[in-house]
C-alpha cells in the first residue's frame, strides 16, 4: 500500500492505496474537490458537511444515470441494471418453475 496525501476543499487528507490504483484515486479526489469547490462558489450551502453531503449525492446520481456508450444497452442507466437483472431472474424462476 502506499500512502499519499491530498487536499479536499483546503483540508488535507492522508489515503492509502495500491501503488497501481494511485492515478485513479487522485482523478477521483480531484473530481470530488471540484465538485465541492463549485458547490461552495455557489454561495447556497456553507458548511463543509453540507457541502459533502450534496457533492456525493450530485456525484452518486452522475453514476445512476450514467449509460452505457452506444450499443445494445445504451438506453438503459447504470441504477436500472440491477432492477432489469432482477427480473430477467424472476421470469427465469417463473420459467424454470412452469417446467418442473
Amino acid at each position: 500500500m502506499e500512502r499519499i496525501d491530498v487536499s479536499i476543499l483546503g483540508r488535507d487528507y492522508s489515503l492509502a492505496c495500491p501503488a497501481d490504483e494511485k492515478a485513479a484515486l487522485l482523478s477521483a479526489v480531484r473530481h470530488v474537490d471540484q465538485r465541492m469547490l463549485a458547490i461552495k462558489g455557489s454561495g447556497k450551502v456553507v458548511s463543509n458537511e453540507r457541502i459533502a453531503v450534496m457533492a456525493a449525492i450530485q456525484i452518486a446520481n452522475e453514476l445512476l444515470t450514467m449509460r452505457a456508450p452506444d450499443g445494445p444497452l445504451s438506453h438503459i442507466a447504470l441504477g436500472d441494471f440491477k432492477g432489469k437483472i432482477d427480473t430477467m431472474n424472476g421470469m427465469l424462476d417463473t420459467v424454470l418453475g412452469a417446467a418442473e
